[in-house]
């Protein structure tokens, strides 16, 4: 094939390349295989590695096309990609339409109704229709740069052609990246069979997705798009929002099919209660519903408060509450000890799932609810997450229940239970309990302990049940054991090398790590930072007296003495001397000097949720600028760095004078050379 051919046959390739993937992606009504499919994709892929110089930027191949990112570059948002306020009743969204309504005078309004996907927020530019830059919402005025793994998502067209109207040689869209509940369960019965991790939620896993620095596992997540927004429509010639949808569509932009157009309030309020139910049918989340003002020309005079658009509110559905039934109470033991009762119920569905379980805390939240063995109680989900008990239905109530006594001895191993003055938790006392072990080695593994990668819950269960560990120390022997970790289930010669090569990795951890590994209570990542560094060896923490302990600035005296007490127990000395055996790290780097960097001496409270780093990413950054990453705001306290949903913690800061700094201003002042 010669280079006219070639290229007479890369524009057929691309075409109808395109074609399958909006049929596949956003009609969801494919019309050949994927073999057929994969057969298209690999011709073209031939012919561009035969002729490189007709490779297109907007080739279906360049899907995953961008190197790994060092980091994410920073997008400013003109207009910003503000939030919006919140209804919870119908009260609410007629205070709305009033409000409306009065600010235009009195005019007819018309509403567009909408579902609000539970997703990550993107902005989307096009040049001369062909897609150049993606971002998350980041904090509404400054988000991240993600185009490379945008480009991994099917439904996102990297080239925009004319259809009903031409495509504006600058095109910026917005909507939402998320992920389908199916594809959450499948990925998680992937990591479940590798002993990794799970992903929380299909929002947490969409957003972890399209934050990560390599395209290709992007691609992993199989994300997906809804788009819902032209910026500067009106300039654009657009009058109202509902043809900005229709418009999309004709772009082949993947928009959400479920959408009304109302010319009341009283047919919004009917389009919400037809979503009551409904919202669990849909195979993603919805955090609630988004209506808005249809005309363009009514936005623009409504205008915006500091925060939110005065022509949008989204719709947030109550918590949905069911009854069932307590069958029973049952035990679970954690690493430190507490014994955590959990009601085992009737099933009930709630939320779109089936609940059989929900956990009720300690002994005095039993006592105070008066929850007992066939009642009658109320369900429902915190945010929609997490089961908990609202109350009992106390005149349903069976006349032969009885209040229910928490036990005096270990579910797991006859231990007797203990609960201390002064503390909600009841503990059991025996430290070589079963339970204990397995949950303290489960914490030792885990990915901000040791990060032993593939040692997951059945695994770690296995290798108890056979005897081949009876403590986190045993496994840097297991080595000596191959034969027999072959012959545990899904144990073949690979996952037997790549698990015993996860273990050997982890003897060079920093020291602060093996600290927090090591489940002392009440030392998390912060306290086992602080240990490391003031001390600098393991061996120099064991010989501390409680004074020094407490001398160390931001450690507390309940941490202190918890610190004690653990290289105090003659079962801790057994430990440490087989990790010490086994040629695992116990020296850090003393840090005793003046701190350097721009934060040198300076204590930092953070408060609320950032936009571009996680809690643990701010904290490690705050100690790499040379200050303190504190837990509660003092008259120490230098500054705070508040985010959105600021807690008390800001509050707090204001009573006593203490600056605050928004991300932005943190950003400028200290972190941008």
């Amino acid at each position: 094939m010669n280079r006219s051919e070639a290229e007479r046959r890369i524009e057929e390739l691309t075409a109808a390349i395109r074609h399958h993937e909006y049929l596949y992606y956003v009609k969801n009504e494919p019309e050949i295989s994927d073999a057929e499919f994969d057969q298209l994709m690999l011709e073209l892929k031939r012919l561009e590695e035969q002729f490189p110089d007709l490779r297109r930027p907007d080739s279906p191949t360049q899907r995953v096309g961008g190197a790994p990112a060092p980091e994410f570059a920073k997008v400013p948002h003109q207009p910003p990609m503000y939030s919006l306020d919140n209804a919870f009743s119908e009260e609410d969204l007629r205070d709305f339409d009033r409000r409306v309504r009065e600010g235009l005078g009195g005019e007819p309004v018309e509403y567009v109704c909408e579902l609000k996907i539970d997703g990550l927020s993107i902005s989307l530019r096009y040049e001369d229709g062909l897609f150049v830059q993606g971002a998350t919402r980041g904090d509404g005025q400054t988000g991240e740069d993600v185009t490379e793994n945008l480009r991994t998502i099917g439904s996102l067209p990297l080239r925009v052609e004319p259809a009903g109207r031409p495509v504006p040689p600058r095109l910026i869209v917005r909507g939402e990246a998320y992920m389908e509940k199916r594809v959450l369960e499948e990925l998680n019965a992937a990591l479940a069979e590798q002993g990794k991790p799970l992903l929380q939620n299909p929002r947490n896993a969409a957003a972890g997705g399209l934050r990560q620095k390599d395209p290709r596992k992007t691609r992993e997540r199989r994300l997906d798009t809804f788009l819902y927004q032209v910026v500067d429509a009106e300039e654009l010639g657009f009058t109202d929002h509902w043809s900005c949808l229709q418009q999309l569509e004709a772009w082949r932009f993947k928009v959400n099919p479920y959408r009304q157009l109302c010319r009341s309030i009283d047919e919004v309020l009917e389009w919400v209660e037809s979503w009551r139910e409904r919202r669990f049918e849909l195979p993603y989340e919805i955090d609630g519903l988004v209506i808005k003002v249809n005309s363009l020309a009514q936005q623009r005079r409504l205008g915006f408060t500091s925060k939110f658009p005065r022509w949008a509110i989204a719709y947030k559905f109550p918590a949905e509450e069911r009854e069932t039934t307590v069958l029973g109470i049952s035990l679970d033991v954690g690493r430190t000890g507490v014994v955590t009762p959990t009601a085992d119920l009737a099933p009930v569905r709630i939320a779109g799932t089936t609940v059989r379980r929900a956990t009720l805390h300690n002994e005095d939240y039993i006592r105070e609810k008066d929850i007992r063995i066939g009642d009658t109680v109320v369900i429902r989900k915190a945010g929609e997450i997490i089961p908990e008990v609202v109350r009992v239905v106390l005149e349903k109530r069976p006349a032969d229940a009885v209040p229910w006594q928490f036990p005096k001895t270990c579910p797991a191993c006859g231990g007797e239970l203990v609960r201390l003055e002064g503390e909600a938790a009841t503990r059991c006392t025996n430290s070589l309990c079963p339970a204990q072990q397995y949950r303290a080695i489960l914490h030792f593994a885990s990915r901000d302990a040791m990060n032993i990668e593939g040692l997951g819950e059945a695994l770690v269960q296995a290798l108890l049940d056979k005897g081949l560990i009876a403590d986190a120390a045993d496994l840097y022997r297991l080595h000596e054991r191959r034969e027999e970790l072959l012959g545990l289930e899904r144990m073949g010669e690979k996952s037997v090398e790549n698990l015993l090569a996860a273990i050997d990795a982890t003897r060079q951890n920093p020291l602060h790590r093996l600290i927090f590994a090591l489940g002392i209570r009440h030392v998390g990542e912060r306290a086992a930072r602080l240990l490391a560094d003031h001390f600098g060896s393991m061996e120099a923490i064991e010989k501390a007296s409680l004074d020094e302990l407490l001398a160390i600035p931001g450690l507390g005296p309940k941490i202190a003495e918890s610190v004690q007490a653990f290289f105090a127990s003659p079962r801790s000395h057994q430990l440490l001397a087989k990790l010490r055996a086994a040629g695992v790290n116990m020296v850090g780097e003393r840090k005793t000097g003046p701190a350097e960097g721009p934060l040198a001496g300076m204590t930092v409270v953070v408060t609320g949720t950032l936009s571009r780093w996680g809690r643990k990413e701010i904290e490690e950054l705050i100690r790499q600028l040379g200050g303190k990453a504190a837990g509660s705001v003092s008259k120490k306290t230098s500054f705070v760095l508040a985010g959105e949903s600021p807690g008390s913690k800001l509050a707090k800061a204001q009573e006593l004078g203490i600056p605050v700094l928004t991300e932005e201003e943190f950003y400028n002042r200290y972190v941008q050379e």
